[in-house]
């Protein structure tokens, strides 16, 4: 709402409040006529009436005045911020709407920022799709399955094979058909198990190729950080394949809107070797010297690489055996 559409509410709303004090006061005298009274009794009241009225008029004739002196609005209108596309991955398991609820109320404190959220599934789930529309948040709900040979399968480790390949690459071309070279914007690959603090958001909306920052807890370490001296980044801290062409965590960057749309071609590979999924992208967009570090010189840590612990089921199974299982119709 702009301050002239706000400033004629605020006009409107003073106007009708004058008009309800004086329908009050006509009221009241209208009810006192015909009726038996101690008249000294009704003119002292009738006296404080009008001068708590005549004050009322005077303060909202105050609040007029000021509200004109005004006149317009004080300095031009801010520039819309451009808009910060938080790419999640997600998929079936017990603690994912646990997960996606604290993500989305993160979120929700961000302002010019839409969600797109890519199911690992042929259809979209009605989880996921209730949660979306409660949520509060600009949003758009995609899903698509991972190629059988690339899923992981039961029991497998995280690490054994790239993990949201497909669903981050279907989520950049959703953009690619629906943003244009005019529309501003940075793209954000969340994660639905990690912890963003609010800062982070602002530290990386106004990216012109590429930005990072540091992530907490991740590849055996307390942080993995580019390195940077004199503004630029010069290499990398970390423990794990540090040879790798960047070696960074999935949350430790942001890519410009339009750099993406620029280069049609950038996207996440499947056959990437371990480790190597975020490198298989920014290889594509930038070189190490153009990286652009934030989060003080990347000396701030503001996401961690958290993981919600995988729910022991031993009693529920238990049950399940003796017929007593808890109501599957209850959504968890």
């Amino acid at each position: 709402m702009t301050m002239k559409m706000k400033m004629k509410l605020k006009l409107k709303n003073v106007f009708m409040l004058y008009f309800l004090v004086s329908i009050c006061g006509l009221m009241y005298a209208l009810m006192q006529l015909g009726q038996p009274c101690d008249c000294t009794l009704h003119s002292r009241q009738s006296s404080d009436l009008v001068h708590s009225r005549d004050r009322t008029i005077s303060r909202l004739q105050g609040e007029l005045k000021r509200l004109q002196a005004r006149g317009n609005p004080e300095g031009p209108p801010k520039p819309a911020l451009p808009t910060i596309y938080t790419i999640t991955p997600t998929y079936t398991r017990l603690v994912q709407k646990a997960e996606l609820t604290r993500l989305s109320q993160t979120l929700l404190h961000v302002p010019s920022l839409h969600w797109v959220v890519v199911e690992d599934s042929p259809v979209k789930t009605s989880l996921v799709s209730e949660l979306l529309k409660r949520s509060g948040l600009p949003y758009t709900h995609l899903c698509t399955q991972t190629p059988k040979d690339f899923k992981l399968q039961e029991g497998d480790p995280n690490w054994l094979k790239p993990r949201g390949v497909e669903q981050r690459n279907l989520a950049l071309q959703w953009l690619r058909e629906n943003r244009g070279p005019s529309d501003e914007g940075v793209v954000y690959f969340a994660d639905d198990d990690n912890t963003y603090s609010l800062r982070l958001f602002e530290e990386m909306r106004f990216t012109k190729r590429v930005s990072v920052w540091p992530v907490g807890l991740v590849g055996g370490v307390r942080f993995e950080r580019p390195l940077v001296e004199r503004g630029k980044v010069t290499g990398f801290y970390t423990a794990w394949k540090p040879n790798r062409p960047f070696p960074m965590d999935m949350a430790g960057f942001a890519v410009s809107l339009p750099l993406l749309l620029a280069n049609p071609a950038a996207r996440f590979h499947l056959s990437a070797q371990r480790g190597n999924l975020e490198s298989s992208l920014l290889q594509t967009l930038v070189s190490i010297e153009e990286l652009e570090p934030r989060a003080s010189n990347c000396t701030k840590v503001l996401v961690w690489h958290t993981r919600t612990e995988k729910p022991k089921m031993k009693q529920e199974d238990a049950l399940i055996l003796q017929g007593l299982g808890s109501d599957p119709s209850i959504e968890v």
